[in-house]
């Protein structure tokens, strides 16, 4: 081994040393997922009002799907674009957490809209048709809104902690917010249940829906708070990213480095931030690996056809992985949309048209409400389950847990399908909570695992296969898959059931969906890149 070979073995490990932001405590970690723990609250009362709303307001059933079709199909367009946008935001508070904070604020204004809006209406106006057309307007809005920021918040919040953690802290916080995610569920759907018409609160507020609407913004502004003063960013230009795109060869300081030289002498120039179009020149005129003139250009100017030549072309791994996720979000939310239909129509043999004072309509009721607990068991054993991965991961790896949630969930389905039975299903709905935890960290983790194996490679002068995306477009291409899932949900599943006349065919084709996504993520997804 030559002289200069082993120079550059060190300058290797050095720059890799470089890369790596601070170790986290438990304590930042978990103040860092806070926030999922207050919107999984709000899903859960959009998941037990939204239905009732729209309908009791006057939406007609054959606009309904239509309602849930728009947001995802808004939030498969989009989040890639922000998504991208995002890893160059040039704003002093950090590049993720003005995302964040402005899709709170959205959130926050979808659950005023579409838990308050008809209430506000019928106060305001008194023309029966106005009320009638502007409440519903206004409730669909609220959903609209409020779904699409929901789904769309946790792709920024994913690539903020990819930002500002090391390898192991990513996959400390990601358990936390899966934990977080299902205890969120958990508590929402039981404050849901709770009859609040006879208390205290259902006297001042005089509606359900107020109290629900206020535990949910309390609680996730709270929480939203917690989040975004968790951990500081570091604003683009001075952040760990720029490292890799110009670090100094004679044993320097990357451009924009947090830390102190080794001799304990700061060049207080270091920590300046400067534009792109100084990178490439050092005070000391030391060589430096700088971007080429049309990276720089493309990271100024990105447009959306720039912008999805980069995903279509992104490496096979990281396709077959977004793949894998749409496969395992279209068997999940096929089930969780029908789940209390079922409970209601199959195993309680209910009507849900028939007249609301009959028996047969009450009978249906009594399915919902049973199948909501069935969906708090989900949440329940979902929390479980993610606080256990980090003592399975070690013993089966990512490969094994990936594939015991989808094998456990196209099991629990399918016998749920054949077999309905009250006790039955609402013991196999554990199984449900294994599919979401594993849905909600193990592709993540893979993410992180790519990336740190793609710096470590581009460290040691290796080719960059994410050249031109950066964390925030692969945390927002997978997030995406979650849209895309809901609009083949959303146009299919309905058409499906028609088709068959009985919900049974959901939780049939959601166990196969499910079981054929264990061969692909046994033989598709790459777990060591």
């Amino acid at each position: 081994m030559t002289r200069s070979t082993a120079l550059a073995g060190d300058s290797a490990g050095q720059v890799a040393e470089l890369l790596e932001p601070p170790t986290r405590s438990r304590l930042r970690l978990f103040m860092h997922s806070t926030v999922m723990f207050g919107r999984e609250f709000c899903y859960a009362a959009e998941g037990a009002f939204a239905t009732p709303l729209l309908l009791s307001v006057g939406l007609p059933r054959s606009l309904y799907s239509t309602v849930w079709l728009i947001s995802p199909f808004l939030g498969f367009i989009l989040q890639p674009v922000l998504g991208s946008a995002s890893d160059y935001s040039r704003s002093r508070w950090g590049r993720r957490r003005p995302y964040i904070l402005v899709l709170g604020v959205l959130m926050v204004l979808g659950m005023t809209l579409f838990l308050n809006g008809n209430a506000l209406v019928t106060a305001t106006l008194e023309d029966r048709k106005q009320r009638l057309i502007w409440g519903v307007l206004i409730t669909v809005l609220g959903v609209i809104v409020f779904d699409f920021s929901a789904d769309f918040i946790d792709s920024p919040i994913k690539a903020y902690l990819f930002d500002v953690c090391t390898h192991q802290d990513k996959e400390k916080a990601l358990h936390f917010h899966a934990l977080l995610t299902g205890l969120g569920g958990a508590v929402g759907y039981l404050t849901g249940a709770i009859e609040w018409k006879n208390t205290f609160l259902g006297t001042i507020l005089g509606s359900e829906y107020q109290i629900i609407y206020i535990f949910s913004v309390i609680n996730f502004i709270i929480f939203l708070i917690i989040h975004l003063c968790s951990i500081p960013e570091i604003p683009f230009g001075q952040d760990v990213d720029l490292q890799k795109l110009c670090l100094l060869q004679n044993n320097t300081h990357g451009y924009g480095s947090i830390e102190s030289p080794a001799d304990g002498h700061s060049d207080p120039n270091l920590y300046k931030p400067r534009s792109l179009s100084v990178v490439g020149k050092s005070e000391d005129n030391s060589q430096c690996i700088c971007m080429k003139p049309s990276e720089e250009k493309a990271l100024r100017h990105i447009t959306l056809k720039s912008l999805f030549k980069a995903l279509l072309s992104m490496p096979s791994h990281y396709r077959s992985l977004c793949v894998s996720h749409l496969i395992g979000w279209t068997a999940f939310l096929s089930t969780m949309l029908f789940f209390t239909d079922f409970m209601g129509q199959v195993v309680y043999n209910g009507n849900p048209y028939a007249e609301h004072n009959s028996t047969s309509y009450i009978t249906y009721e009594r399915g919902v409400e049973v199948g909501c607990w069935g969906l708090c068991i989900n949440a329940i054993f979902s929390a479980i389950c993610s606080y256990l991965q980090k003592v399975l991961v070690p013993i089966i790896g990512l490969k094994g847990m990936y594939f015991v949630g989808y094998f456990l969930f196209g099991l629990g389905t399918g016998l749920i399908g054949l077999f309905p039975n009250v006790l039955s299903t609402l013991a196999l709905s554990a199984a449900f909570g294994v599919m979401s935890s594993t849905l909600y960290t193990v592709p993540f983790n893979l993410i992180a695992e790519y990336h740190r194996k793609e710096e470590i490679e581009k460290a040691n002068g290796g080719k960059a296969l994410n050249e031109g995306r950066g964390k925030g477009i692969d945390c927002a291409a997978l997030t995406a898959m979650v849209q895309l899932a809901q609009i083949l949900v959303g146009a299919g599943v309905g058409a499906l059931v028609n088709l068959a006349g009985t919900v049974t065919v959901v939780m049939v084709a959601s166990s196969a969906i499910s079981l054929f996504g264990c061969c692909f993520v046994g033989f598709f997804v790459q777990y060591d890149p």
